[in-house]
């Protein structure tokens, strides 16, 4: 599983840098690209006699089919149950995908990997010490956990966008009145206000500044593919850090985002059938 990763959130955007002469330089063309890996299915023969595994298969085929994004809880399956076996075999079956997801917890966290079979995801409950207290497959556009614990229980939920500022912030200010009027006119279901930072002129004490009143939350979502998107909760109800990294690890896009989940982290409709067609080729291999 994904480690936490941290988000800088001070040492970018206009201003961060040291001033240069102007020289003409080229943009390194991207030379990776990170791919998830593909299904590395057991043979048939070894998966025929494994039933728990394929009324497991059976029952998130059903639940693929059936899940609506974006008005479903996640569809759980619990597979604590499972024997060493069992579950080294699901482990192969899944495989990893482009989405990992870290929630700290007091005393723990909540760990979340998609499945190389989208909308699928590999959810589990740790302990300080990465000891696995819950293991369950969800079928969903993104954990539920997401939704349910990435902002709740923070101590601080209000921001003060008139609090006196520090020598050299210059716009900081006004996105925080911004910033604070989306959230506490937000409610689900309402589409994301995005403010895109890359284009604002800000100076580093501008981003230092509205680091600090945003703070940091307890949810890290990292999606790979064409460069990284990292995305970070801050400690304010619905509001995201969301920064786009092309494969040279350069960012690209930087943004505050106020919904209850960025889209770029969700599972899209079109998905799960996708998923689900995927599942009836795999059930297959147990005939």
């Amino acid at each position: 599983m994904q480690k936490s990763i941290d988000i800088p959130i001070v040492t970018i955007g206009p201003g961060s840098q040291p001033v240069e002469d102007d020289t003409l330089e080229y943009m390194a063309m991207p030379k990776e690209m990170y791919t998830h890996d593909s299904i590395s299915l057991p043979e048939p023969e070894d998966l025929r006699h494994r039933h728990r595994i394929r009324d497991l298969l059976e029952d998130m085929l059903a639940t693929a089919r059936a899940y609506a994004p974006g008005e479903d809880e996640a569809i759980v399956h619990d597979i604590s149950h499972l024997d060493p076996d069992d579950l080294a075999c699901i482990n192969q079956i899944l495989g990893v995908g482009e989405v990992s997801v870290t929630i700290d917890q007091l005393g723990g966290a909540i760990l979340a990997q998609e499945a190389v079979l989208t909308g699928v995801w590999r959810v589990r409950r740790v302990d300080a010490a990465q000891n696995v207290l819950d293991d369950r497959i969800e079928i969903a556009d993104v954990p539920q956990a997401v939704r349910t614990s990435s902002f709740v229980a923070l101590s601080e939920n209000r921001l003060d966008p008139n609090a006196a500022p520090i020598p050299g912030v210059q716009n900081a200010p006004a996105l925080l009145s911004e910033i604070a009027d989306k959230m506490v006119r937000y409610t689900p279901g309402d589409p994301s206000h995005v403010i895109n930072l890359t284009l604002l002129p800000l100076t580093r004490e501008d981003l230092i500044y509205l680091g600090t009143a945003l703070g940091v939350g307890p949810a890290t979502i990292l999606s790979r593919g064409y460069g990284n998107c990292r995305i970070g909760a801050t400690r304010l109800p619905n509001v995201w850090w969301v920064k786009y990294f092309n494969s040279q690890d350069a960012l690209i896009l930087n943004t505050i985002e106020i919904v209850d989940v960025p889209e770029v982290a969700l599972a899209a409709p079109e998905d799960f059938a996708d998923t689900a067609d995927r599942l009836r080729e795999i059930l297959t291999l147990f005939q």
